[in-house]
């Protein structure tokens, strides 16, 4: 299996076609913290940067970038009121 292939097989595990055509152009940070947030039912901007190794900026601009494609859901986190918590919305 070439590496277009596996890179192909482990975006449609993400549930679907239509998921797997709005990451396919997404950059790598994103792919990766969508990869996260599959795994990780939930997590903040910080947890999510500490599992995936990438700086909080990178993080931020990953999560922007899923938001616009509609594939992250944010919401305030009831324990810390200044933090965010993300999932995925694969609807």
């Amino acid at each position: 299996m070439s590496t277009s292939e596996t890179t192909r097989a482990d975006e449609s595990r993400l549930t679907g076609e239509n998921v797997t055509e709005s990451i396919r152009d997404l950059p790598p940070s994103a792919k990766l913290v969508a990869k996260v947030l599959e795994y990780n039912d939930t997590l903040t901007q910080s947890q999510i940067a500490e599992e995936s190794l990438l700086p909080d900026r990178t993080v931020r601009y990953a999560l922007n970038r899923l938001d616009d494609e509609g594939l992250v859901d944010s919401r305030f986190s009831f324990s810390d009121a200044r933090k965010r918590l993300y999932s995925l919305d694969l609807e």
